[in-house]
């Protein structure tokens, strides 16, 4: 139970319901017991048996009137602030608080016209958010608006993302991400393998002799936490994901793998 209204008015008119429901049925069973033993006229038990639906009926009204003091949630959720005060005199249709159910949410964003045509209900989508790094949900798409919005030329779309453990909160901001083709062969590294020097990307490589090199980098699609390589690397390479910031051309590093990242320790030689 969410609140409750002041009931008192209709608890009484319930409990004067009950009493004359009582009472009909009394009444009916007594004519009943007479007309069966031939001492009473049939239509003396039609008038008992009317009187008692009558009753009936107006104790179930009775009762729904009263059951509408209790506002009970219609489903399972999450209650937010009061919006009114004990005592205030509530309009009909008035919101007295907020109740949200987040096992399941809706995520709403815009897709640019250009992938329009490739996202589709029922395509899958990762779900991210800064207030919880590195914490991924997946979801599909359910709805893709037909029409484009004319300011953006972009097209609303919507997902439905399971939320266990409740962490994602309606009005978050939320990083989307979904697969609008498939490359096999794209070579990707981790985000923060990447630095940069004005407007061109490196990465350090890892050599056979365990120096590192500086190599430009033309990349490609970004995602969540790899981004995609277009030159500059090749299959099979070692490249480095932390600690670049202290290397330099021709470092000597030896690398140890924390957590899938190679990390250089050791003393750099000029």
């Amino acid at each position: 139970m969410i609140a409750k209204l002041d009931d008192s008015q209709l608890a009484a008119e319930l409990s004067r319901a009950e009493a004359l429901r009582a009472q009909s049925q009394s009444s009916y069973e007594r004519v009943k017991a007479v007309v069966e033993a031939k001492a009473g006229a049939p239509q003396d038990l039609d008038d008992a048996a009317a009187a008692l639906k009558v009753a009936e009926a107006n104790l179930a009204l009775a009762r729904a009137r009263f059951a509408k003091t209790r506002i009970v949630a219609p489903f399972d959720g999450i209650i937010g602030s009061r919006r009114v005060s004990i005592g205030t005199f509530l309009r009909a249709g008035q919101a007295i608080t907020d109740l949200a159910n987040i096992d399941k949410i809706r995520v709403n964003f815009s897709a640019p016209e250009r992938f329009v045509s490739v996202l589709k209900p029922g395509a899958e989508v990762q779900v991210s958010t800064t207030a919880f790094p590195g914490y991924e949900l997946k979801g599909e798409i359910v709805v893709v608006e037909p029409v484009l919005e004319a300011g953006t030329r972009s097209a609303r779309v919507v997902a439905q993302v399971a939320n266990p453990g409740r962490k994602f909160r309606p009005g978050m901001s939320a990083n989307i991400s979904a697969v609008l083709s498939e490359r096999p062969k794209a070579i990707t590294i981790p985000n923060e393998a990447i630095f940069g020097s004005g407007d061109q990307s490196f990465v350090f490589v890892v050599k056979s002799d365990s120096t590192v090199s500086r190599v430009p980098l033309k990349l490609g699609t970004r995602l969540a936490s790899v981004v995609e390589v277009l030159d500059g690397l090749q299959p099979g390479m070692t490249v480095v994901c932390a600690g670049h910031q202290k290397l330099f051309e021709g470092a000597r590093v030896m690398p140890v793998a924390v957590q899938g990242k190679t990390i250089p320790t050791g003393k750099g030689e000029g």
